[in-house]
């Protein structure tokens, strides 16, 4: 039992003289001679004392905070004021054209414009353009148009074929 005791107690040594990692700035751990972890203090370590390596965290944390941001580019959630704002963002400068052409022949560029079960910028046989915003009433008739029209090689609604056919028949 002693001869293995001391087989033990050599092996802890051996692995306790070999250099072992710094976990932390200052400590090592190392196993003592009963064969428990102890953390013993680096010889020549230079390590700065915990509250000064935390103020420089915090230091750097509170910059880190205070930069702010500068976007890209700044979006908004305010609505789009006509459905040509939303032409000159969406279409071509050839087919805006035709869009505005057939709002003013259609409406005379008025929003809550009538003509018996018609309404709206489009003249739209659908109720539901009768108090609908300019963004429905624009995609509304993007959908019809795309349907009826055709679709552009830059993947608009042919308004030019819908124009075409509003001056041709005076109905779309």
């Amino acid at each position: 039992m002693y001869r293995f005791i001391s087989k033990v107690r050599d092996s802890i040594q051996r692995i306790s003289k070999k250099a072992t990692r710094g976990l932390t700035c200052g400590y090592s751990n190392v196993l003592g001679i009963n064969g428990t972890l102890q953390a013993r203090a680096l010889q020549g370590a230079h390590c700065e004392p915990p509250q000064r390596r935390a103020r420089w965290v915090a230091v750097a944390i509170g910059i880190a905070l205070s930069i702010v941001p500068s976007p890209i580019s700044k979006g908004s959630i305010d609505a789009t004021q006509s459905v040509h704002e939303l032409a000159d963002k969406q279409l071509t400068e050839k087919q805006e054209y035709c869009h505005d052409q057939i709002t003013f022949k259609e409406s005379s560029n008025r929003k809550s414009a009538n003509n018996g079960s018609h309404w709206g910028y489009y003249q739209g046989k659908s109720i539901s353009l009768k108090h609908a915003p300019d963004d429905y009433q624009f995609y509304w008739y993007w959908h019809y148009v795309s349907n009826r029209y055709g679709i552009t090689e830059y993947d608009e609604p042919n308004y030019c074929a819908a124009l075409n056919h509003l001056r041709k028949w005076s109905w779309q």
